[in-house]
């Protein structure tokens, strides 16, 4: 997809700290951190947010959850961290493709926003 900068930075034309990369999936650490471990896993393929997700989609999105759990291991906030994605712009996605942050590292209070 053009002028995605997700897309842009799974075909290497822009830099990222990747933390973990499947053949599906890639985990990137997020550029305003909101607290010591602040990732975000996104599939390779396009998709603009979980409202695209579905039986067809049941593969990639246990293969995101793999991530996410591996993320959550070597960042050792297995115990502990906050997953959150948004879908659309009145909910905050600034990024039209899909993508879970994975917040961890402090203690997280509730409710969110």
């Amino acid at each position: 997809m053009s002028e995605c900068l997700f897309c842009e930075i799974v075909a290497h034309e822009l830099d990222a700290d990747i933390v973990h990369e499947t053949a599906n999936t890639l985990a990137f650490r997020d550029i305003h951190p909101v607290a010591p471990v602040h990732v975000l896993v996104i599939p390779k393929k396009h998709v603009a947010s979980s409202q695209e997700l579905g039986a067809a989609t049941g593969e990639l999105l246990a293969e995101l959850f793999e991530t996410i759990k591996t993320v959550a291991e070597h960042a050792d906030v297995d115990a502990g961290h906050r997953l959150v994605t948004n879908v659309g712009a009145a909910a905050g996605q600034t990024v039209p493709h899909l993508h879970f942050h994975v917040i961890g590292g402090r203690p997280l209070s509730w409710p969110p926003g």
